[in-house]
């Protein structure tokens, strides 16, 4: 009997063990991404089709980019044929180009860029990168510094210049970044979009003090918070441990990820206006799955704490599985495009936003950072 009983022990510890060191699912994890991935390929079979809302506009605009920059996430932890597929069509629709062609400063554009160096590292092949190449070489060799003016733009174009370097081992993309992503961080608007006491940032100069929220704190926007940790997470990703200004990326993350953690809804969500919850308070799944994915990167490199922010994660990609996710794999809770808490409200949970691409995009990349935690 008293064998029995320390066997018994023996296979609690073990199990507890093993569910702390493995507090996710993986089968459960791919389930969820795909469920939503085929809701929304099966909703657009024809890659080309322009998207119309308010007007009338082309697949290849940056919503469309950053659903595709999440499909090659899932796509590189389960390569399954029929999505490489679906973004080849896309690409290859395209002409492996931008929405206003090669002489274009405007990351949102050049987003997609992301999804085709992606294809081409999985089958070179020139034509892939020719329109990418052209764009991104005419903003390394001018002088400008300025065009990531709004925050969101970070996460659109840093990973290009990242992707770039590390194809062509030139250093020249990693300094040109650098010095973009620096000058949105300390120069625009009248200090600097990033404000290091709050570890947040401004979405534009429109919301730079003294511009304030209702409660009388500053503005800090949750998606536009979300491409900024995104962009950092992804970038660290790519570039290689010695690449120079690592470290910069590695501490703005840091300091983010502290700043969101006491500042998480009780539900696991995070709300569109991060200093205040008054402001159209609420669930809202794309800042929060972008908070997830860079978090979790934050943990699975070692960056973060594990048993600091494991709980973060966990209780946001539940939020995110058992209330955003539909069981016909319909987002909910997606806030629609703008730029601030007010833009496309009210939400809920069956409300469809004006593009539902980009938020796809937002959980396939949140997903694939937690598949990959050990």
């Amino acid at each position: 009997m008293k064998k029995l009983c320390l066997i018994f022990i023996s296979f609690l510890a073990v199990h507890s063990v093993s569910r702390a060191q493995n507090p996710f699912n993986k089968k459960e994890v791919l389930a969820q991404m795909e469920l939503a991935n085929k809701y929304f390929m099966d909703k657009w079979p024809d890659t080309g089709k322009t998207i119309v809302t308010n007007r009338e506009r082309p697949s290849n605009i940056w919503t469309r980019g950053v659903y595709y920059e999440g499909l090659m996430a899932l796509h590189e932890i389960y390569p399954k044929q029929a999505y490489y597929d679906y973004a080849y069509s896309w690409s290859e629709f395209h002409g492996w180009g931008f929405r206003n062609g090669n002489a274009n400063r405007n990351a949102d554009d050049y987003c997609a860029a992301q999804t085709y160096i992606d294809l081409y590292n999985i089958e070179p092949d020139a034509k892939k990168l020719k329109n990418t190449r052209q764009c991104i070489n005419m903003l390394l060799n001018t002088p400008q510094l300025d065009d990531w003016s709004w925050i969101d733009a970070i996460q659109m174009g840093m990973p290009v210049f990242a992707k770039l370097g590390v194809l062509d081992k030139d250093n020249r993309y990693f300094e040109k970044m650098y010095e973009m992503y620096m000058y949105s961080r300390n120069q625009h608007g009248d200090h600097g979009l990033f404000n290091p006491k709050d570890g947040l940032w401004w979405r534009d100069a429109d919301f730079d003090p003294p511009y304030k929220e209702p409660n009388g704190e500053d503005c800090y926007w949750s998606r536009g918070n979300g491409w900024v940790i995104a962009a950092l997470a992804k970038v660290l990703t790519i570039i290689p441990e010695n690449a120079p200004h690592r470290a910069q990326y590695v501490s703005d993350l840091k300091a983010m990820a502290k700043a969101l953690v006491p500042i998480q809804r009780p539900d696991g969500f995070w709300n569109v206006s991060l200093h205040d919850p008054t402001n159209f308070g609420g669930k809202e799944a794309s800042g929060t799955a972008l908070f997830v994915y860079g978090i979790t990167y934050g943990i699975n490199s070692g960056i973060l704490d594990k048993k600091t922010y494991l709980p973060v994660v966990e209780k946001a990609w539940k939020a995110l599985t058992t209330e955003s996710l539909q069981k016909n794999g319909f987002l909910g809770f997606l806030q629609s495009t703008g730029k601030e808490p007010k833009d496309g409200q009210p939400l809920s949970v069956d409300k469809i936003p004006d593009f539902e691409d980009y938020g796809l995009g937002c959980f396939l990349l949140a997903g694939s950072e937690i598949y990959k935690m050990k």
